[in-house]
């Protein structure tokens, strides 16, 4: 229970917080590096992912490609970018040890192997959405005249919006947890305090860092999953409101009954899907 008292004495410290190489500075610092990158894992990986899904080829060799990073390990990652050579073209900022800015000491190098790290589940869940969305609403859209980036826009994407949030979300929540890391390269983040605490035996200070860190994955999983149920309202209201089908209905719950609607020949009786096709 010592350990317990003494975490919560140096929590309980303001100038634990305050100091310079503090808790609240680098707290900041991990979640800069956090959201730098997850925004480097989705302009690297979504659009990819979600024009591949569009298609509905390509997604395996995808998939498995950046499920590499579920095999080599971050920490090696992290290892190799900061002992190797910095690159001319990057200002000396990547790979390697320099500061970049508020990121910190190998801010490139961490930012980077990070975003390595979650390439997979924002590629798997973006794919993996767009291939879900219904034939028949795709055939709608068809019916209706829409062209390829006029489905992707208008009834692919919005449809397929709350799993790729629920891939964004699940990467933010392992990125913040994983970022700890970059304190055995002495890179930015609260991973230095639980570090220096365990090297000095001062396993309060570690715990005390490490209850930061477990309570501010708690905050950032609450606010995605607010933000994956505001995604997600708006399709689960037109899926109740059961208005009838049009080009601007396509893709929201009422999109199969748009789907019949489309080229219907009066000769036959409404809802029997004939005239998907129209004849001219």
């Amino acid at each position: 229970m010592r350990v317990v008292s003494d975490a919560l004495s140096y929590l309980a410290t303001g100038s634990n917080w305050t100091r310079d190489g503090g808790i609240l500075e680098l707290l900041g610092q991990q979640l800069l590096v956090t959201l730098a990158a997850l925004l480097l894992a989705v302009v690297l990986g979504l659009p990819l992912a979600l024009w591949l899904g569009h298609l509905g080829r390509g997604g395996f060799l995808a998939i498995n490609v950046s499920n590499v990073g579920r095999a080599v390990p971050t920490f090696a990652l992290l290892a190799i970018f900061v002992t190797a050579d910095p690159w001319g073209w990057t200002g000396g900022f990547f790979p390697g040890t320099a500061d970049l800015g508020l990121l910190g000491r190998a801010g490139g190098a961490t930012t980077v192997a990070l975003a390595l790290f979650a390439l997979p589940p924002i590629i798997t869940n973006a794919y993996v959405a767009m291939r879900e969305v219904p034939g028949e609403v795709r055939q709608a859209a068809v019916g209706v005249g829409m062209s390829g980036w006029q489905r992707f826009r208008r009834v692919e994407l919005p449809l397929a919006l709350p799993l790729v949030v629920s891939g964004l979300r699940l990467a933010l929540v392992q990125l913040w947890a994983t970022s700890t890391i970059a304190a055995l390269v002495a890179g930015p983040g609260l991973g230095r305090i639980i570090t220096d605490g365990f090297i000095r035996t001062r396993y309060g200070q570690g715990i005390a860092a490490a209850l930061v860190v477990a309570v501010v994955a708690l905050l950032l999983e609450v606010v995605a999953a607010f933000a994956s149920r505001a995604v997600a309202l708006p399709e689960h209201r037109a899926g109740r409101g059961g208005r009838a089908g049009g080009p601007d209905d396509v893709g929201s719950g009422a999109a199969p009954v748009g789907a019949e609607r489309v080229g219907t020949d009066p000769s036959h009786p409404a809802g029997d899907g004939v005239g998907v096709e129209t004849s001219t």
